[in-house]
């Protein structure tokens, strides 16, 4: 037989093993500049059961135990110099392709790398909603993010138990929850960008805004579908030379195809299930893995293979976007698939989460700046498909909107210093039409307040963090985000926010000594800035008030107490600053005194003390 020319993907340069680290560089064998790497680490398992062997008194009796573990493959996908390897969703793919022609399960999970595993029957639960008779149509099944190495006070909401016991239960309601990052398990051909099968003719209530798009063809259409039979289509008919142009020109990656859209489909073994695969086709024996399936599986990973197809456009997971999450599950829901959100008694998985400020604004930062891009792009919810239902419709909506929100946000966190330095209340008279508006306005938001704590079954002090960092991140990592978004769309000029210094706690002993860690960054100038031009306000308007002839107390004690709101919101933004023990960076006196020093300068441009004012004489010296 011919050999097979393989690239030494899994050797060194001088023909040693690769050891998995890049500590000692070699030519074409770098971090950045590598060939694609396989290593298997357990062979596919057998058909057979395999049970242990009875344990000693000192181990386990695994005798009545199969002991059997899943293929453990790692992959690498080639990297080279000139190449835009599109991170995540660039890696995320290549696992799917390379996982395609290995193993080619029918459902994939995604975890990030700081993410674990908590609960392994968590897998049957997502895997029978999908198997279940009602399910050939959810494309993922999206488990929430529990989080370890949180401070008890959880001083950023980094918990976000809002988000996840709320929000996201509420999406689930309606055509299923966004899809996160991690911790999801997914329909392969669903990723394959396949349409899902018993599409509804009616296609709901924006038919009348949105043009109505021709009924396409599923992936399988019949209980008895062999896999050799299978039709690819998505919209009009797809000509079979066309194939390649989709998915690349790999024969067993196209075959794979086939066959994993059989696999996924529940069990036709009711008259019910229409789009249903044939009893028997799970149990053909899996055929050892041989030289030329792991070659093929380092092509497909490439650099190259990806030219000319549709991987990143509309397969796989979705590039050009900071959140590739989002827009991937947005294009799933689109071509009318629905999704689910699967909450486990016993957590399904865990992670680690970033606690200090600078971190968690950077995290938000990344989140906001892919909501904008998402808005300024086609995947914007309002240019979506008549199978996008209307209130899942407005949900992907508010993701694209809600940094826009912060621009409000600043002038609201402003207009109680305005007040107390013009003496001027927010509103000119208190008559009734504004103290109704007022009452309903409050009485809707404790409303919802109770109602977002019952759901989520979370304490008020947490449920207070979570509407802190709302306004903490909504007047640093929003605006900021807004205002790269607008400078990328208008001017195409790119900005980011860098780390300039740094500090820490001494007791390194600490388990949550991260909290303490300061990085001064950018972002945080408007929160500062809103902290004192509040406090210089509040001093301003009561050493006014106090030496005035003629004291308008109301008008002081309705500035101040909303200024004092603004900043019980900020309170752990300000914290966060001080580090630990009173141990606050230079950096901070030296923005401080210059953000104060500024705005006093600038008030008194704007508008200079008058000779004849009530409190003129209250400040002049012997």
């Amino acid at each position: 037989m011919e050999t097979l020319k393989i690239p030494k993907a899994t050797w060194m340069a001088d023909s040693t093993h690769w050891p998995g680290t890049w500590t000692v560089s070699a030519p074409e064998h770098s971090r950045g500049d590598h060939a694609s790497i396989i290593q298997v680490m357990l062979d596919p398992p057998r058909d057979e059961p395999q049970n242990g062997t009875e344990g000693d008194g000192n181990s386990m009796d695994l005798s009545e135990v199969d002991i059997r573990l899943p293929m453990l493959v790692y992959v690498t996908r080639e990297k080279r110099p000139g190449y835009d390897h599109n991170k995540k969703a660039g890696a995320m793919n290549a696992l799917v392709r390379a996982s395609a022609i290995m193993s080619n399960g029918p459902f994939i999970l995604n975890l990030d790398c700081d993410h674990y595993i908590y609960n392994s029957k968590a897998l049957r639960e997502g895997i029978c909603f999908m198997m279940d008779r009602d399910g050939e149509r959810i494309c993922y099944v999206q488990f929430p993010q529990r989080f370890e190495g949180i401070d008890p006070s959880d001083r950023y909401a980094n918990h976000n138990t809002v988000f996840f016991d709320v929000n996201m239960r509420a999406l689930d309601g309606l055509q299923g929850p966004v899809y996160v990052g991690t911790g999801c398990l997914f329909r392969r051909t669903a990723l394959y960008g396949f349409e899902p099968p018993r599409l509804e003719d009616n296609p709901g209530c924006c038919s009348c805004c949105f043009p109505r798009l021709k009924k396409p063809a599923t992936v399988a259409s019949a209980p008895d579908v062999d896999p050799e039979d299978v039709q690819l289509r998505e919209g009009d008919e797809m000509n079979i030379a066309l194939i390649p142009k989709k998915f690349g020109n790999s024969s067993l990656l196209i075959e794979s195809v086939r066959v994993a859209a059989i696999q996924g489909q529940p069990l036709a073994d009711h008259p019910s299930v229409k789009y249903g695969r044939p009893p028997g086709a799970l149990t053909v024996p899996r055929e050892p893995l041989d030289a030329s399936t792991i070659a093929e599986a380092i092509n497909v990973i490439s650099c190259w293979y990806e030219d000319k197809t549709e991987w990143g456009q509309s397969v796989g997971w979705i590039y050009g976007s900071v959140t590739e999450d989002v827009v991937t599950g947005y294009r799933m829901h689109n071509r009318g698939w629905r999704s689910v959100y699967c909450v486990t008694k016993r957590d399904a998985f865990r992670g680690t989460a970033p606690i200090n400020l600078t971190d968690r604004l950077h995290q938000v930062l990344r989140w906001a700046t892919g909501s904008v891009e998402i808005f300024f792009s086609l995947n914007n919810a309002l240019l979506g498909s008549p199978r996008l239902k209307f209130l899942q419709r407005i949900a992907y909506l508010n993701v694209g909107i809600y940094p826009f929100t912060s621009i409000f946000l600043i002038v609201y966190c402003f207009l109680p210093a305005l007040s107390l330095f013009s003496n001027q209340f927010i509103v000119q008279t208190l008559n009734v039409t504004f103290l109704v508006y007022l009452l309903a306005i409050t009485l809707t938001l404790c409303a919802l307040a109770v109602l977002e704590i019952k759901w989520s079954g979370i304490e008020l002090e947490e449920w207070w963090r979570n509407e802190q960092f709302w306004l903490i991140g909504g007047t640093s990592a929003h605006l900021a985000a807004v205002l790269q978004g607008l400078l990328k769309v208008i001017a195409g000029i790119e900005i980011s926010f860098t780390l300039t210094s740094k500090s820490a706690g001494d007791d390194v002993d600490d388990d949550f000594a991260d909290l303490y860690i300061f990085k001064w960054t950018s972002l945080m100038i408007p929160p500062l800035t809103i902290i004192f031009v509040n406090l210089i306000a509040i001093a301003y308007g009561v050493l006014r008030t106090v030496y005035s002839t003629d004291p308008e107390w109301s008008h002081l004690l309705g500035g101040v107490f909303f200024s004092f709101w603004v900043l019980a919101h900020l309170y752990p933004f300000a914290k966060g600053l001080m580090g630990r023990r009173g141990k606050t960076p230079t950096i901070v006196y030296v923005w401080s005194g210059l953000i104060a020093i500024s705005i006093s300068l600038l008030w008194v441009a704007i508008s200079p003390p008058s000779q004849n004012s009530d409190i003129g004489g209250s400040f002049r010296f012997p």
